[in-house]
């Protein structure tokens, strides 16, 4: 028998599975993100879990086919990452520091390109090889899948779609330092700017006057037919599916799966996105299915041990 561990670091916790050669989630857990010294026992910590996880299920070195990574930055083919935002990282070569720590081969990728990896295998995706996933969380993630494998990109940056540029008129800046990114209206952030914004515009009756405003208060408005509600759910369906519209253009995928925390809304969310790509979509793209991703915040792990199981 073979195993794998998929390994998923996010800025708060590690989250962490060993699988079965076929995909089979034996076990999964998680450790805190240790991030004071600059991250500096991030990995040693992680070798510490997968060597405890191996004498637990009596695994030998020979039994375990790999590691995977996911990481909450670019990296490259090499494994490296430049820098972290939330980990405390700079340079860092992590495939060859976990490997050198654990004794087993080490395979890393960006955090959101792995999730995405995660939903083709086993979750939203299943069945297709081409894929754009989208996470909408604080931010905007995002991971694109070419004939079954992720788009790394040059400087290990493919698939950031939250920073493509929709409204080349903003004056705001967005956390990148750009302005006009797609984080800016279709994140759960950018969600309660829209909303803001209209509610500031005029004073149509609406139940969000009578709420604190979140991406979670505004659908849940929409699907009690509030007149507002629907403008704003309009407007943030017209940056993402003009989005999506043009990102098929580009990598023509088989299918798009909408992830995160404001994918919650359910498939209401869907329908204004879908109306969207559909007013802007390239002809030969519009087959285009969408769905829901499945695999929640385990679609990480999955993702990881799937670079391992390729």
């Amino acid at each position: 028998m073979r195993y794998c561990f998929g390994v998923d670091i996010g800025g708060t916790t590690v989250k962490m599975g060993v699988f079965h050669f076929d995909g089979t989630l034996i076990e999964k857990w998680e450790i805190e993100t240790r991030k004071e010294n600059h991250g500096e026992m991030i990995l040693p910590d992680v070798a510490d879990s997968i060597r405890e996880k191996m004498e637990n299920h009596n695994l030998d070195k020979e039994a375990v086919l790999g590691v995977g990574v996911g990481i909450p930055a670019p990296v490259t083919e090499a494994g490296v990452v430049q820098a972290t935002a939330n980990l405390g990282w700079g340079y860092k070569e992590v495939k060859h520091e976990l490997e050198t720590l654990v004794g087993i081969p080490v395979k890393v990728g960006n955090d959101a390109n792995v999730a995405a990896l995660g939903e083709m295998w086993k979750g939203g995706g299943f069945g297709h090889k081409n894929m754009v996933m989208v996470t909408l969380g604080t931010g905007v993630g995002g991971g694109i899948i070419s004939n079954g494998h992720m788009v790394v990109g040059g400087h290990g940056a493919g698939g950031e779609i939250g920073h493509i540029c929709v409204n080349y008129e903003e004056t705001e800046k967005c956390g990148c330092g750009n302005r006009g990114c797609l984080e800016q209206y279709a994140s759960a952030t950018g969600i309660v700017r829209l909303a803001k914004k209209r509610l500031a515009e005029n004073d149509d009756e609406t139940v969000l006057r009578n709420e604190e405003v979140s991406a979670k208060t505004v659908f849940d408005a929409v699907k009690e037919n509030d007149a507002v509600a629907i403008e704003i759910a309009k407007e943030f369906g017209k940056y993402l599916g003009y989005a999506l519209a043009n990102l098929a253009a580009a990598v023509d995928p088989e299918i798009v799966v909408i992830g995160g925390g404001v994918s919650k809304a359910g498939t209401i969310l869907l329908d204004y996105i879908i109306e969207s790509f559909m007013e802007r979509v390239f002809f030969a793209n519009k087959e285009c299915r969408f769905e829901l991703a499945r695999l929640g915040n385990d679609a990480g792990i999955y993702g990881a041990a799937k670079l391992i199981l390729e």
